[in-house]
C-alpha cells in the first residue's frame, strides 16, 4: 500500500499542478454560466416581432389580431402595397416583418396571405404569426355562427391533474422539470468525466510505455500496484476539479446569475373603459404597443388557474428547487457510482494503453469499451426519462456494472427502492474487481511489450500467461 500511495501522490500532485488544470477548474464554470446567461438574455429575454399589416380585404383583421409576449402587430404606413413595401423597407424603426392580407381573402377563403420582411423570416416569426392569423379567423367564423369564445370557454372543463408519489415520504412536492433536467445533468456528468479522464488514464500509461519510463518503475513495484496508483490518483484528480466546479457553480448560480437575470417590471397598459387592465412588454423600436383585450381573451385569462407570484425580495435557491427530492440519497448515490463507473472504465482504458505503442492502434480497442457507456446513455434517455424509471429494462440497465454508473444516476431523481440501490452497488463492486483483474492481467503483460501488433486473439492469451 506504501508504493500504490507514492504512485497516487505523484500521479495527482503532477496534474494538479498544472496550469491548465488550474485555468480549466477555475474558467469552466465562469464560461458555462456566461453561455447559459447569453443563451437566455439572447434567446428568450428579447423583444417581441413586431408586425406591419396591411389588410385590403374586408375583415378588418388588425382589430382581431391578439399581441402577445412573441408578437406585436401595428398598421402599415403606406396607403398601399407597393407603398407599404417601401415604408417598410426605409422605415427608421424597422418592423421585423410585413403581414399582407390580400382582397381575396374572406373567412372561408384563407389562401393568398404573406408574410414579407427584408431578408430570411425566421421559422418561429412564421409560426407565430401564424397562429395569431388563424386564431383571429376562428374568432370570425365564431362570431358569424352567433358564438362566443366565452360561451365555448365556459363550455370546456378545466382539471388540473397533479401527480403524487405515495412512496415519497414529506409533503414536498417537486416539478417533473426538476427531476428530469436533474436526471440529464447527472448522467451527463458521469458520462463526461468517465470518458475524459479514462482516456487520460490510457494516454498516461501509452506515453509512459512509449518513453521506456515503464521498464524503470516496473523494477520496483509491481505491475497491479503501478495500475491501481495511476487510476486512483487521476480519481483524486477527478474529485478535485469536481469539487472546485461545484463550489464555483453553486456560487454563480445563487449569487451573479440571479442578479442578471433579474426583469424589470412590465408597464400595465389600461384598455378601453369597463375593460380589465392589460399586462404588456415595453415599447418596442420606440413605439408604444397597445394590448388587445377582446371579452374572449378576458374571460379565458379569469378562468385561467391562478399563477403563485415569487415573494418580493424573495432570494433565489436551489434547495428551493429541489423541495420533495431525495436529496440525500441522490448525492450518496451519484459519488458512489460516479466513482465505481470511473474504476471500472479506467481499468478497461489503462489495460488498452499498456496493449498499444501508440495511439493510432488504441482505436480499434477503444470501440468496444465505450459502446456499453454510450448505448447505456442513449438507451436511458428512453427507457428512464422518455419511458418508465422503474420498469423491467430500467432495473436490468441499471443492475449491469457496465451500464449501471449511468442509467442508475438517472434514475437516482426519480426514486429508487433502497434494496435496488444495494445490489446495484454489490454488483458494480463485483464487476470492478473482475474487470480490474483481467486489466491487470493483460496491463502486466502489455507493459513490456514493444513493437508487435496486438489482436484480440493476443490479449486472450495474455490473461492466462503465468508469473
Amino acid at each position: 500500500m506504501d508504493k500504490i500511495w507514492l504512485i497516487i501522490q505523484r500521479e495527482y500532485l503532477t496534474r494538479v499542478r498544472k496550469k491548465s488544470f488550474l485555468v480549466i477548474s477555475l474558467l469552466a464554470p465562469v464560461l458555462l454560466a456566461g453561455s447559459s446567461l447569453a443563451i437566455a438574455k439572447l434567446g428568450g429575454g428579447g423583444s417581441p416581432d413586431v408586425v406591419a399589416v396591411y389588410d385590403e380585404s374586408n375583415l378588418h383583421l388588425l382589430a382581431h389580431l391578439v399581441n402577445t409576449d412573441d408578437v406585436q402587430f401595428v398598421p402599415a404606413l403606406g396607403a398601399s402595397l407597393a407603398a407599404s413595401e417601401e415604408a417598410f423597407k426605409k422605415a427608421k424603426t424597422k418592423e421585423d416583418a410585413l403581414l399582407y392580407v390580400p382582397a381575396s381573402v374572406s373567412i372561408d377563403s384563407t389562401g393568398g396571405v404573406q408574410l414579407l420582411g427584408n431578408g430570411n423570416v425566421p421559422l418561429r416569426r412564421q409560426s407565430n404569426v401564424r397562429a395569431a392569423v388563424s386564431k383571429a379567423l376562428g374568432a370570425l367564423k365564431m362570431e358569424r355562427s352567433g358564438l362566443k369564445q366565452s360561451t365555448i370557454d365556459d363550455l370546456q372543463a378545466r382539471i388540473e391533474l397533479t401527480a403524487v408519489d405515495l412512496t415519497r415520504q414529506g409533503d414536498g412536492r417537486n416539478d417533473v422539470r426538476t427531476t428530469t433536467s436533474m436526471a440529464y445533468v447527472l448522467s451527463i456528468l458521469v458520462y463526461f468525466f468517465i470518458f475524459v479522464y479514462g482516456v487520460q488514464v490510457m494516454r498516461g500509461v501509452s506515453e509512459e510505455k512509449s518513453n521506456r519510463i515503464m521498464e524503470v518503475m516496473i523494477s520496483s513495484v509491481k505491475p497491479f500496484q503501478l495500475m491501481m496508483g495511476k487510476i486512483l490518483g487521476i480519481a483524486g484528480v477527478v474529485l478535485t476539479q469536481f469539487g472546485l466546479w461545484l463550489a464555483l457553480s453553486w456560487g454563480l448560480t445563487t449569487v451573479l446569475v440571479p442578479l442578471l437575470l433579474s426583469d424589470k417590471p412590465a408597464a400595465v397598459v389600461a384598455a378601453r373603459p369597463g375593460a380589465p387592465a392589460a399586462v404588456v412588454p415595453p415599447a418596442v423600436n420606440d413605439r408604444p404597443l397597445v394590448a388587445n383585450t377582446t371579452p374572449s381573451s378576458a374571460a379565458a385569462a379569469a378562468d385561467a388557474p391562478p399563477v403563485a407570484a415569487p415573494r418580493p425580495g424573495a432570494p433565489f435557491s436551489i434547495w428551493a428547487l429541489l423541495d420533495g427530492l431525495p436529496i440525500g440519497r441522490i448525492i450518496g448515490g451519484f459519488l458512489f457510482f460516479f466513482l465505481g463507473g470511473y474504476l471500472l472504465y479506467s481499468a478497461m482504458f489503462a489495460a488498452i494503453g499498456s496493449a498499444v505503442d501508440d495511439q493510432t492502434d488504441a482505436q480499434q480497442f477503444m470501440f468496444p469499451v465505450t459502446i456499453p457507456l454510450i448505448l447505456s446513455y442513449v438507451v436511458s434517455i428512453n427507457v428512464i426519462i422518455n419511458g418508465d424509471p422503474n420498469g423491467p429494462l430500467a432495473f436490468w440497465l441499471s443492475m449491469i456494472p457496465f451500464t449501471s454508473p449511468i442509467a442508475m444516476v438517472m434514475r437516482l431523481p426519480f426514486g429508487v427502492p433502497l434494496w435496488q440501490l444495494l445490489l446495484s452497488g454489490t454488483l458494480l463492486v463485483a464487476g470492478f474487481v473482475g474487470v480490474t483483474w483481467v486489466a491487470a492481467r493483460i496491463y502486466r503483460v502489455g507493459i513490456l511489450m514493444y513493437g508487435k501488433k496486438v489482436t484480440y486473439k493476443e490479449l486472450g492469451k495474455w490473461m492466462f500467461y503465468k508469473g
